[in-house]
């Protein structure tokens, strides 16, 4: 059964992202944010502050049960159904922003190139899963729309064509969107923690996303075929890990 309705299909057509509420339980939930502060507690030297972030980006090598949320069953359909077909697993970033005395400039961004060979013109796509309430009294993140049917232009024509929308909702929020669409974090004064987790998911047969998360051999050696070809995508500094570490690169 399908995640997506017609009408979610086409609003991300034409915005580039959509917001999917009711996908997790009440338990899921309390489930993810206590892996959450679980991995900051016992892992605090992987948090870094990126900005007015801290990070984790090596959060599934600190906490593997963190697979439970990437590939949650509903969440996985919608991303392969708009992905088109098996997705494998690029990055995972659990981040934490603290409350902050003033706001901050917004540092818009396309995290990749568009693919023109997609309908959707997309290479990667983004969960951005909200642990925390999120509102205009708080930090959130922010879309410029844009259209699969519109020119790609600069990131200021980008922004004086599509404005911007910032993404609220009650936690456990789940927002998909492409990459290459502009976005940012937006900070502001606020007295007010957010705590998110970020996904990217991509196509099995293109190349990895980057180099900031380590994937775990445990997964892309596991005796179950499909968790070793959604785990598949190797990078760099995975690569270089394995080497330090004498073992070998997980088989295709």
């Amino acid at each position: 059964m399908a995640v997506l309705t017609e009408l979610g299909h086409e609003f991300f057509r034409q915005y580039g992202f959509v917001v999917l509420d009711g996908l997790l339980t009440r338990g899921e939930l309390r489930e993810y944010l206590d892996l959450f502060h679980e991995d900051r507690r016992k892992a605090p030297l992987r948090w870094g502050l990126r900005g007015y972030q801290h990070c984790a980006c090596d959060a599934l090598i600190t906490t593997p049960e963190f697979d439970r949320v990437i590939r949650h069953h509903l969440i996985l359909s919608a991303v392969e159904e708009l992905m088109g077909g098996p997705v494998c697993f690029g990055e995972l970033c659990a981040r934490h922003m603290d409350p902050a005395d003033k706001a901050v400039e917004q540092g818009w961004h396309r995290d990749r190139a568009h693919w023109l060979e997609h309908p959707l013109r997309m290479d990667y796509i983004q969960l951005m899963l909200y642990l925390t309430d999120v509102g205009d009294d708080t930090h959130c993140f922010s879309i410029s729309p844009e259209s699969v049917d519109e020119p790609i232009v600069d990131r200021d024509a980008q922004l004086e064509r599509g404005g911007a929308i910032d993404i609220h909702g009650p936690a456990g929020s789940v927002c998909l969107f492409n990459v290459a669409v502009l976005h940012t974090a937006t900070v502001r004064k606020t007295d007010k923690v957010r705590k998110s987790l970020q996904v990217y998911y991509g196509h099995r047969d293109r190349p990895y996303l980057a180099n900031d998360s380590l994937i775990p051999p445990v997964f892309a050696n596991d005796p179950d075929p499909e968790t070793r070809a959604f785990y598949g995508n190797i990078n760099e500094i995975t690569r270089l890990y394995l080497r330090g570490f004498g073992m070998e690169e997980p088989a295709k």
